[in-house]
């Protein structure tokens, strides 16, 4: 989902109504109602477009891809008269999103159509030196300006520009200028490529490893590129986050380990106390994913962070567990799975602790549902999923979450960092933020074009209806993306 201001990506500093919505179908239905049962009827003939062709072929199953992997092939264009020291690339990705009780309010709905166009260039001088060079064009069709954000908009723009240095074996590679980061499950830093405009950084960047290259360490000096929708992007002030990040992929069988220490650094922060000075502050922690005997998948993280922000100390951590098993002998190949999140909020015992959980830079789509409405500080979630394969092509996940605060004293968080709900000054009375349902589905037809859709509904619990944020929320969308590329 690409949302609306409130969820923008930021560099994460710490720092409506509860009346039952209208019924959908009005006994007053005047020109507005009938736009709106209008729009709701195209978006459901598109859900029933993408679904009616998946079911047409039996062929053998594969399992549902979490995000952020996609699937879905890149079509090669042949063009001979490219030379061979040259090569492009590109995708394009149209999706149309709906969503009601915008801002928690009911009977404020939005419908929109997001495009995104991606073009890269490719040139290698030599045999081990490549530059590389990508445009951007998003755009939020079917919104008012003054709510498209930046994460829905960038006109035009350089998304990545860099230099690559790499031996033969390509284990050893070094890059300077604007690039991707991503790292396991992307639940601590990645792109956040549902969006329509996702992540980038500028800096230094390093790679090495073994002969094989299933052992390697990255390390990287960089700061995140704030997205100005309707001129260039720009650098952030200095280098202000920086990283190692290991990946040990053969020492352990059917097991791939990352451990990783970050650090983020900026120069002007303001306290709990309203005193300005810096922040330092570590993240150390490590994720790991296999196979077990009998079926089971697992995929732990854990990380803690320690530092300083101004005068106040930094004492927080997270943690999630996933473990599924799949049921490879019966019909779709059912994988059941279980998932519990927990990152620390501040329950405000030492007034000069900080302890909300500073989400970093993921990629939280459908960490906590579908809708993206909650990030990854101070919160706790159980989860549920069924994921299927009727097809070698379709994939379908069902989920269902019940998600909390993990501490009453401190706020409710959106995927930007952002406060949703304020902490009054004695606490949350309950925990409960809510219960939601999600289902989705992707398709790949003809091997290039990637077809998917998603419905999901939340089911506001105590703290947000006792905080004006009561009304329940339904977010669906209807997505298709397609990449190629050309030369060698």
């Amino acid at each position: 989902m690409l949302n609306f201001p409130r969820f923008t990506i930021s560099t994460n500093d710490r720092s409506a109504a509860t009346e039952e919505a209208e019924p959908f179908f009005s006994k007053d239905f005047s020109t507005p109602a009938r736009l709106h049962f209008y729009k709701r009827f195209r978006m459901l003939g598109l859900l029933a477009v993408c679904m009616a062709p998946c079911l047409m072929s039996y062929a053998q199953t594969q399992t549902y891809a979490d995000y952020p992997r996609t699937r879905g092939g890149v079509e090669q264009w042949k063009q001979d008269d490219i030379p061979s020291w040259l090569s492009l690339d590109g995708q394009i990705r149209l999706r149309t999103e709906d969503f009601t009780s915008y801002q928690y309010t009911p009977g404020n709905d939005r419908i929109y159509d997001l495009t995104r166009i991606y073009g890269g260039l490719t040139v290698r001088p030599t045999s081990h030196l490549t530059g590389y060079a990508q445009f951007i064009d998003a755009h939020a069709l079917g919104l008012p300006v003054n709510i498209v954000g930046p994460t829905m908009r960038d006109a035009f723009d350089l998304r990545q520009g860099y230099l690559e240095y790499h031996n033969e074996d390509n284990n050893f590679r070094l890059y300077a200028g604007r690039k991707e980061l991503r790292y396991g499950s992307e639940r601590v830093v990645g792109i956040s490529d549902f969006t329509n405009v996702s992540r980038s950084w500028d800096g230094f960047f390093g790679h090495f490893g073994d002969r094989t290259d299933k052992n390697n360490v990255d390390i990287f000096s960089t700061s995140v590129v704030k997205i100005n929708p309707t001129s260039l992007d720009t650098h952030g002030a200095g280098l202000t986050f920086h990283g190692v990040y290991g990946t040990i992929g053969s020492w352990i069988p059917n097991t791939v380990l990352q451990p990783f220490v970050l650090v983020r650094a900026l120069p002007r922060v303001e306290s709990q106390q309203g005193i300005y000075g810096s922040e330092v502050e570590t993240t150390f922690g490590a994720e790991t994913e296999g196979r077990l005997p009998a079926g089971f998948e697992y995929d732990i993280l854990g990380d803690l962070q320690r530092g300083s922000y101004s005068n106040d100390s930094i004492h927080a951590g997270a943690g999630i567990v996933k473990v599924s098993h799949l049921f490879d002998s019966l019909p779709w190949k059912p994988r059941l799975g279980g998932e519990y999140d927990y990152a620390t909020g501040n329950p405000h015992r030492n007034p000069n602790r900080i302890g909300t959980y500073d989400q970093q830079y993921p990629s939280d789509h459908n960490a906590f549902g579908l809708f993206d409405l909650f990030g990854f500080q101070n919160i706790e979630q159980r989860r549920v999923n069924l994921d299927l394969g009727p097809t070698k092509n379709l994939s379908l996940l069902f989920q269902g979450e019940a998600i909390g605060v993990a501490s009453r004293f401190d706020s409710v968080y959106n995927t930007g960092a952002g406060v949703v709900v304020h902490a009054p000054t004695h606490g949350f009375a309950t925990s409960g933020i809510g219960d939601a349902f999600d289902a989705s589905a992707k398709y790949v037809f003809h091997h290039y074009w990637v077809v998917n859709a998603g419905v999901a509904h939340l089911f506001p619990g105590s703290l947000l209806s006792a905080n004006d944020h009561g009304a329940p929320l339904t977010y669906s969308y209807f997505g298709i993306t397609y990449r190629f590329s050309a030369g060698k």
